[in-house]
Formats: structure tokens, C-alpha cells, sequence
């Protein structure tokens, strides 16, 4: 008997739905693969051969990086879901000797001709993955998290994109456990139905989100990047109403609190008031909040 599995609210075939189906890292195989075996004639495929990348991705994550300034020298990187290599091999590069790149795939990784890349073979949803991870990483965290991880295609349109976006979503669980404080992330997504609801959740960890539709996609390709910038690891947000104690003043005038460390600016207070205010805006390490009036 064929049973029915739920994703996102909608019924499915579990069949179509088969975990047996996905590819790999539960459920991941990279598009630019089938892309490959489809188009050898495609410009990118072509540069990509041409210029030593492994995949005609690696053209994808340098335009996200040209409008999006994710890579900088120095930074430590994730790449999720990196099997065959092309984002890990771009990712290298840019951040230079100092860098580290770190690829987390449940295939093998052939090893990279670079000195500052490490790979995990390893199910990225699975907590002794996480743990070499988070090893590798340090105390310090992640610069950046990037996936561009897609679901095998079962030609139902719904349902692909369902499954890009627990796949993006299980991305972002774990981005969330390993970025540091003003880090980014970027995943991958079909576009559909369930795509705001997505980025919304990610907006709540982010000082903003924008959607990327690099010039190396496909035209007949749905997908888009969410790119989360500057995470914010804040112990307030807009909206919260607290007591604090101005305890300095900033080079602006207005008066300093401290909450964990995390600096706010209130204006029209001074050294010693003790005020009821409210949160109005949050960065990644200082926010702003307005003194509440009193009758």
C-alpha cells in the first residue's frame, strides 16, 4: 500500500518522497552536475573547465561574493553539501593563506589543491558531524556558512521545492549553531510557496536578507540564494521594553547601557539615569532603543 507523507503542510506519495531517492547528505546532489550531462556546450561549464573549477558553480558563488560581500581574506568558511568541490575551491582563494575552508559532505571529497581546506565526510544533521565541525572551527566560529545544496528532481514542481526548502533549512540550523557574530550565510532554494516563510525565518537571525539570482543559473533554473548578512546574536530585540542604566555617553551625545556586554544608545539621557525603554533597532553589536515616556 502506498502511504503519504506530509511536507510543509501538503501530501505526497511517500514514493515520490523516498529518502532513498535523495542523492546524498540527506538528499543533496548538485545541479550543476545534471547541468553538466545535459549542456556541454554551456559557457560556464566551458570557463569552468577551462579555468580548473570542478563544477560550473564556482561561477555562482563568485557573483553571489561580487554583490554580496561574503568572502574576505582571513575568514573561516562552511561549506555544506560541497561535494564535488567548485564552491570549496572558490571559497579557498578568496580568503587566502590565513583562511579556512571547511567541507562538510556524506560523499568523499577528492582532495583540493589547497592548503587552507579541510573536508568532513560526515551527514551535516548528525551531532558527531557537528562536533568535528565545530572542532575544526574553534571557539571563534564561522565567518560564513554557504550551501548550494538541491534535492534530486522529481519533476513535481511543489514537491521540489518542499524539498529545497527543508534542505536550505537544515543549512540554516546548522548555521546557526556555527556562525559568529556578524557572520553570513547563503543557501540555495527552488522558488514556490513556501520560499518567504523561509526567509523570514532567516531574517530573524540576520540584520537583513536579500534574494540572489546569480547570472550562472540557468534560465530555465528556479532557484534563488537567500543570503542572511551580518548574524545578530544580540540579547534584545526591536520591540523589547527594559529598565537600563546609562552608564557613558557616546560621541554623539546620547547615553550608553550595557546588557551582557551589548552596548545601546538612548538618546536624551546621561551618566546615572535608570530608564524604561524601547528596543528600535538591533546590530550585530550595538543597538538603539527610545526612552519610554511615563504619565
Amino acid at each position: 500500500m502506498s502511504r503519504v507523507r506530509h511536507v510543509f503542510g501538503r501530501a505526497y506519495p511517500d514514493s515520490a518522497y523516498a529518502i532513498s531517492s535523495w542523492a546524498s547528505h540527506s538528499g543533496v546532489c548538485h545541479t550543476e552536475r545534471r547541468g553538466e550531462s545535459v549542456s556541454r556546450k554551456d559557457e560556464y561549464y566551458n570557463r569552468a573547465k577551462q579555468e580548473g573549477y570542478r563544477t560550473r558553480a564556482a561561477y555562482k558563488l563568485k557573483q553571489l561574493d561580487r554583490e554580496t560581500d561574503l568572502l574576505n581574506h582571513g575568514d573561516r568558511v562552511v561549506d555544506l553539501g560541497a561535494a564535488p568541490g567548485g564552491w570549496l575551491q572558490v571559497a579557498a582563494e578568496e580568503v587566502g593563506e590565513t583562511g579556512t575552508v571547511v567541507g562538510v559532505d556524506f560523499q568523499r571529497i577528492r582532495e583540493l589543491d589547497h592548503d587552507n581546506v579541510e573536508t568532513i565526510k560526515g551527514d551535516m544533521t548528525e551531532e558527531r558531524t557537528k562536533d568535528r565541525l565545530s572542532e575544526t572551527l574553534g571557539e571563534a566560529g564561522a565567518d560564513l556558512v554557504i550551501s548550494d545544496m538541491a534535492p534530486n528532481m522529481t519533476g513535481e514542481y511543489d514537491l521540489d521545492h518542499a524539498r529545497s526548502v527543508h534542505l536550505a533549512r537544515q543549512a540554516f540550523t546548522v548555521a546557526a549553531e556555527m556562525l559568529a557574530t556578524d557572520g553570513d550565510f547563503v543557501a540555495k532554494v527552488f522558488q514556490g510557496q513556501d520560499l518567504d516563510a523561509l526567509r523570514e525565518e532567516i531574517k530573524e537571525e540576520f540584520q537583513y536578507v536579500q534574494t540572489v539570482n546569480p547570472e550562472a543559473s540557468r534560465d530555465s533554473s528556479s532557484e534563488v540564494y537567500l543570503v542572511g548578512k551580518h548574524r545578530l546574536t544580540a540579547p534584545v530585540i526591536v520591540g523589547d521594553t527594559l529598565e537600563v542604566e546609562i552608564v557613558d555617553v557616546g560621541e554623539e551625545g546620547d547615553g550608553v547601557a550595557e546588557i551582557d556586554g551589548f552596548r545601546l544608545f538612548v538618546p536624551e539621557t546621561t551618566t546615572g539615569d535608570v530608564v524604561e525603554v524601547e528596543i528600535t533597532d538591533v546590530k550585530p553589536n550595538f543597538g538603539f532603543a527610545e526612552p519610554i515616556e511615563t504619565s
